[in-house]
């Protein structure tokens, strides 16, 4: 494991681990990321549910190469990879019993870093004039509960596995290219740091042609990228296939060209501030590319007081840079058609944002305000582009190691998985909602937060 401090060293070994558990301390497991798991499902897995989904997405694993059970009786001994409930056909609150009979034998057998992902619909709303409106009410609860439920299992898993649900919005056919991506991110490694989370799949969205390059032939943008998470945002980008164009400050060309060599990238040295921004990335995009098909806002700027001592240049710098710019950018791009007609813009809100932090009042408005940003613009484009966030909670970065050392334990442990994320974790998500599958989904904000117990 890579030890992120003197706590983690000392857990993992076998006498602070035995201390650890008898003091009721969290003892982190080390959590498997694609270069330990490159497979796109852990096996075996548990599939519950009975209807013509559930046979779809059964069938869809196996195709994929996975072992899947539909009875829990069916396992020989050993670790469970994953558990998938399929709850779409809920009728009543007392249906989950039955659908949910063989989980708990599974659940106490999850491997580590094993999964459990639910897949359900979200009910049609309900009018005055609603027919059966009693047993419409009855399917909106039992459809509804399955949240509480995925919530708690995530809390309560162990050995650095996760819990979260994938919710198809009324009329969605539920093997759509979005809701297959969303299922396939959440039980693969790149998740790794994504637990008690739900994915609301609004469209179908557009299949990739390559699964596994499934940006090749496009441009993205990112900014913000020269080193931390937004230099692995861009690592992850290419490795999909992306070509890059990658901006930062001036004052960080050294690690903005290392990485663009890196990777074979087109460096941009630029504020995003600077009005002239957009200009630039045209002016650098190479010969041939039309457009760009992803654009992430990654770059951003923390300015922390109490909102009693908070200076207005403090507040002002933090709006610029984390909101001012991104809508700047973004007008200044659709203005030069650099924007393709099914693009994929990904901001980077944060868990501040969703549930506030002391000190950070200018921090926490600008990334409640990221996230308000690309759910207005979702329901403003075209049918096939999208914009949605992510919202990191405890990331290891050079940001959250200059935090005093006691609150930055306390910070890195309060989550599920008691431990904090990589930059890797952030830019896996940001991959996933850069996909053309991700086109199904419309304004969200993906925590990536290891379960953090604060907002929603």
């Amino acid at each position: 494991m890579t030890h992120t401090s003197t706590y983690d060293y000392l857990a993992s070994t076998p006498p602070g681990g035995l201390l650890a558990k008898r003091l009721g301390l969290p003892v982190p497991t080390e959590l498997p990321r694609l270069a330990d798991r490159p497979g796109p499902v852990p096996g075996p897995v548990v599939l519950l549910g009975r209807s013509a989904a559930a046979e779809g997405l059964a069938q869809r694993l196996v195709d994929g190469g996975a072992e899947v059970h539909r009875h829990v009786e069916t396992l020989r001994d050993g670790p469970v990879g994953a558990i998938v409930v399929v709850a779409d056909d809920l009728e009543r609150p007392r249906d989950m019993k039955d659908l949910i009979a063989g989980l708990p034998q599974a659940f106490v057998r999850l491997a580590r870093g094993g999964r459990v992902v639910a897949l359900t619909r979200e009910p049609a709303p309900l009018s005055e004039g609603t027919p059966d409106r009693a047993a419409a009410l009855a399917r909106a609860a039992a459809l509804g509960g399955v949240e509480g439920f995925v919530r708690t299992a995530a809390k309560e898993a162990r050995h650095g596995s996760t819990a979260n649900q994938v919710l198809v919005a009324d009329g969605v056919p539920l093997d759509a290219p979005a809701v297959g991506a969303a299922v396939d991110f959440l039980l693969s490694a790149r998740s790794a740091f994504v637990s008690g989370q739900r994915i609301r799949v609004a469209a179908p969205g557009r299949a990739s042609a390559d699964p596994e390059k499934p940006l090749d032939g496009e441009f993205a943008l990112v900014t913000g990228a020269a080193r931390g998470i937004g230099a692995e945002i861009a690592r992850v980008l290419r490795r999909l296939g992306a070509e890059l164009v990658v901006l930062d400050l001036p004052a960080a060309g050294e690690g903005l060209a290392a990485l663009a060599n890196e990777i074979g990238a087109t460096p941009v040295q630029a504020s995003v501030t600077d009005p002239a921004a957009a200009r630039q990335v045209a002016e650098a995009l190479p010969a041939g590319a039309k457009n760009l098909g992803v654009v992430v806002h990654n770059a951003g700027l923390t300015r922390d007081r109490s909102i009693a001592r908070m200076s207005e240049k403090e507040w002002s710098d933090v709006v610029d840079v984390n909101i001012e710019a991104p809508l700047a950018l973004t007008a200044g791009l659709a203005e030069a058609g650099l924007l393709a007609p099914d693009v994929r813009l990904v901001g980077l809100s944060s868990t501040s944002g969703i549930a506030g932090n002391a000190g950070q009042a200018n921090y926490a408005y600008t990334k409640a305000a990221v996230s308000s940003f690309v759910a207005a613009l979702a329901a403003s484009l075209g049918e096939g582009a999208t914009a949605n966030a992510v919202a990191p909670g405890f990331i290891e970065t050079d940001m959250t190691a200059a935090i005093p050392q006691p609150k930055r334990e306390i910070a890195r442990r309060v989550n599920s998985l008691a431990q904090g994320g990589l930059p890797l974790d952030v830019a896996e998500a940001v991959g996933f909602l850069a996909a053309p599958e991700a086109t199904g989904l419309r304004g969200e904000t993906l925590r990536v937060c290891g379960d953090n117990p604060v907002g929603r």
